[in-house]
């Protein structure tokens, strides 16, 4: 965002100013481009629509450091309509189009996107942080590919990716000399380990074996998607394009939250997910967002997929919410599990990571005898 809104407004108010350093500024200019600098537009995907916080949600800094607006996704589709993305666009006239998600589990036309931000006059910037690991795994190409169209890209090196925690930002050359200002403007203490890290995982993610996993890793979600759907759940959309999907667990009167925190007890972890035009809010959500990078990783395929969508469907058909004492509502909190089926799902959980452990070449008995004591 700093590298934006510095090339873009920054440098070109200093020169109409005729000054390069904004230390010689007078303090009128300064507020001037002070107020300037932070009362430029962003449209990014609406937060339940599967955008992240970082997009432009108001509780967000990012909705601080912009004058922020959303798009939805289709109303009746659960998919984005770029022709109403496009007359936003050209209404709000943002500085910024921004695409990307945490939660939308279809494919981007980036190529259409870009033509949009040309259209408005916006900078087009995509966040690839959860989808990076299929980008260079050659999954999402062509019009998919955000970095052949987009003029910033930013991401996570931890997710698909599947390096150490950090992030990396690329970008045209446009705002070239403005990003390589961002330490020590923007962030500081860069860590030598993590920067070797990221090499590493970078050249990992170069070799034909990565290829081979980033495929795998959707072929897994739509497997997993089908499977769920053929055990009755229903999804946002009806499945998947890449590596994550939304399950809708309404039918089961229940919340997101519920059904979080009872797969957790039976060893299987999602998060609870906001869904489009979610009634139930950001906190106790209607939907579960599962992804199959981690087992795919694991070397687990589509009969495990089917096995994992048993278990998380005989979990929520068990899954009971309390009710209050209070007010003699169902809580959106407090739940109970069936135990039978808690037990057998856990049993069911156990038999897939003894056949597909996370570290096999530890010696998990041997280290629990050693350190255990």
């Amino acid at each position: 965002y700093w590298a934006i809104l510095s090339t873009r407004i920054e440098m070109p108010a200093l020169g109409k100013l005729g000054e390069t350093n904004l230390s010689h500024l007078e303090r009128k200019d300064w507020e001037t481009l002070r107020q300037a600098m932070g009362n430029q537009r962003l449209l990014g995907l609406d937060y339940y629509s599967g955008g992240h916080l970082t997009h432009g949600y108001r509780n967000n800094v990012s909705a601080r450091m912009f004058d922020a607006y959303t798009y939805s996704v289709n109303r009746d589709t659960k998919l984005l309509d770029y022709d109403e993305i496009e007359k936003m666009a050209m209404e709000i006239k943002p500085l910024i189009l921004l695409a990307g998600y945490s939660a939308y589990p279809r494919l981007i036309d980036f190529k259409r996107m870009r033509d949009i931000a040309d259209k408005c006059g916006a900078v087009f910037m995509v966040d690839m942080a959860h989808f990076a690991g299929l980008v260079a795994g050659g999954v999402f190409t062509g019009n998919y590919n955000p970095v052949a169209h987009a003029q910033v890209v930013t991401t996570t090196t931890h997710k698909t990716l599947r390096g150490p925690r950090g992030g990396m930002v690329l970008c045209t050359k446009e705002f070239q000399e403005a990003m390589e200002k961002g330490c020590p403007l923007v962030i500081g203490g860069p860590l030598p380990h993590i920067m070797a890290s990221k090499a590493v995982s970078f050249t990992e993610a170069a070799q034909p074996g990565f290829k081979t996993y980033a495929k795998k890793i959707v072929e897994n979600a739509k497997a997993l998607a089908e499977a769920l759907v053929r055990e009755g759940n229903e999804l946002s959309t009806g499945g998947t394009d890449n590596h994550l999907m939304l399950i809708d667990v309404r039918k089961y009167n229940i919340t997101g939250r519920q059904a979080e925190s009872a797969l957790r007890e039976c060893g299987v972890t999602l998060n609870r997910n906001s869904l489009p035009f979610d009634p139930n809010g950001p906190w106790y959500t209607s939907g579960l967002r599962a992804g199959t990078p981690a087992v795919t990783t694991l070397g687990m395929g589509k009969p495990e997929m089917a096995e994992i969508a048993a278990i998380i469907t005989l979990v929520l058909k068990n899954i009971t919410a309390e009710i209050s004492k209070k007010d003699n509502a169902p809580s959106k909190a407090k739940y109970r599990i069936a135990e039978a089926a808690k037990s057998e799902a856990t049993k069911r959980v156990h038999t897939l990571l003894d056949k597909y452990p996370v570290y096999p070449e530890l010696d998990l008995e041997f280290l629990k005898k050693e350190f255990a004591k």
